[in-house]
């Protein structure tokens, strides 16, 4: 593990915690990269029997600016999906729950890999949000995640409108489990009272039995907002101009077809 790695990864508390962090600042971008750095450590971290829990974090100001909007491009956005939706998938299958710690800004794809975790503890100024919509596309993780951690019409607001909320809103709406000054601090305090003596085999059939059925939900709706979102979104004029648009750094012409 170098300081060049998109991904910092290590194990403590005599293996019952996997720490993992993005190591991209200041925007963390959730790349291709990023994206098999993660899959590859959850898929190493199965094969440890006394894991009890995992810390996902980010190291710099920032969570996650999102993914990369250049590889959101029509020649690449099916490879970037794919993969991406099989790491939330892997994220959601995981047998031990998975604590997510947020400072600065989590937008776009680095808040779909937070709803795939388990509870998020952020910091007073975390902001949240799915701009994507901003830019011709949509979110098609969020698109399915969002309505389990929120009831329908939030979900919509953020998915439809772009914008972005703070921690206290997030906090109310159930985005957000806990405030803290520190978040990191708070989840390893919370790992050690409520996780760290637990039995890893009975963590793993619980989350089973709470998980199993938005798991087959949620692998299926995947499959078709994936499908949406390259066989028709991808096909219109404003998903193509917003996306060049953005890269250019100037205002979209919309033709609203």
């Amino acid at each position: 593990m170098s300081d060049t790695d998109p991904l910092c990864h290590w194990t403590e508390r005599d293996g019952a915690l996997l720490r993992l962090r993005l190591n991209q600042p200041k925007a963390n971008i959730v790349d291709a990269a990023m994206i098999a750095a993660l899959h590859a450590a959850f898929d190493a971290a199965r094969q440890k029997p006394r894991l009890r829990g995992v810390l996902l974090d980010a190291m710099g100001p920032h969570f996650s600016f999102g993914a990369s909007v250049e590889e959101h491009l029509a020649e690449h956005c099916a490879r970037m999906l794919a993969s991406l939706h099989a790491l939330i998938v892997a994220m959601l299958e995981f047998p031990v729950p998975i604590l997510v710690a947020v400072r600065g800004q989590c937008l776009g794809g680095g808040l779909e890999l937070a709803l795939a975790g388990g509870p998020i503890f952020a910091a007073h100024d975390a902001k949240f949000g799915q701009p994507e919509i901003k830019l011709g596309v949509f979110a098609p993780a969020a698109s399915v995640l969002l309505p389990y951690r929120l009831k329908q019409p939030a979900a919509e607001d953020l998915l439809l409108s772009g914008r972005s909320i703070g921690a206290q809103e997030a906090l109310t709406l159930g985005l957000v489990q806990h405030l803290a000054v520190d978040p990191e601090v708070a989840a390893l305090d919370y790992f050690v009272s409520h996780f760290a003596g637990s039995s890893a085999a009975a963590q793993a059939c619980a989350l089973k039995a709470a998980r199993t059925p938005m798991q087959r939900d949620v692998r299926s709706r995947l499959a078709e907002v994936e499908q949406l979102y390259l066989d028709r979104l991808m096909s219109t004029h404003d998903a193509n101009e917003g996306l060049a648009a953005f890269l250019a750094k100037r205002e979209p012409t919309w033709q609203h077809r």
